[in-house]
């Protein structure tokens, strides 16, 4: 499974994509959980955000949906933050 995180928006405005790959991985199955829940609960169009908030395009595969501050759930912060941390 390839997840892609791509965020904008900010007070800065600057950019940051990141991607990870679980194929092979020792804890694929904990990213896949974890992918499954931050895409089931976001949208399949931006949604409008906040003033200096950030905004975020989540690919999971062939997937794309997108969400944004301050209306992250759960899953969706602690996946954005792992794959922005993790990914290269």
């Amino acid at each position: 499974m390839r997840i892609q995180v791509k965020r904008t928006g900010g007070f800065a405005g600057i950019d940051r994509h990141a991607q990870v790959d679980t194929e092979g991985r020792a804890d694929a199955q904990e990213w896949q959980a974890l992918a499954e829940e931050a895409v089931a609960a976001a949208r399949d169009t931006p949604p409008i955000g906040v003033p200096d908030g950030f905004s975020y395009q989540i690919t999971v595969d062939e997937r794309t949906v997108y969400c944004a501050d301050p209306r992250l759930t759960e899953p969706q912060r602690k996946l954005i933050s792992r794959v922005l941390k993790e990914g290269a």
